[in-house]
């Protein structure tokens, strides 16, 4: 069955905590969102920053620093989320199959990869927060 990364789980989770603090712009430290996720920390210091180095999160330093979304969670897809911490999205990677030019099956895992994007790029973080 195709499988869904701690990486995206863990930073999907992380976002969907900062964008319930969204609009009163609550900043919210690693730590805290790390207990309050159950997300181990080392492996969110890690997943924020590449979120912050795409612009999805914006991060601010010092005693009372922290991270908040860097744009409304009606602009931010579990697609952007994804995009920015998985390497292949597609359940299949054709390129590596020694059969790429005789597989019947190709068109299948190019399908389920297109729906699978789809619908990831049609949850917001504001509707999961809803």
């Amino acid at each position: 069955m195709l499988k869904i990364s701690k990486r995206v789980q863990y930073g999907l989770r992380a976002m969907v905590f900062l964008a319930k603090g969204y609009k009163s712009k609550k900043i919210f430290s690693a730590k805290t969102i790390s207990e309050k996720e159950g997300i181990p920390f080392d492996f969110l210091e890690k997943i924020i920053l590449q979120l912050e180095k795409a612009k999805l999160v914006k991060g601010k330093k010092g005693v009372q620093g922290g991270y908040i979304l860097s744009k409304s969670p009606k602009k931010i897809s579990a697609n952007d989320v994804a995009s920015v911490l998985e390497d292949n999205k597609t359940p299949v990677d054709c390129a590596l199959c020694g059969r790429k030019s005789q597989c019947l099956t190709k068109n299948v895992w190019l399908k389920v990869g297109t729906a699978l994007n789809k619908t990831l790029e049609a949850i917001t973080l504001e509707y999961l927060i809803r």
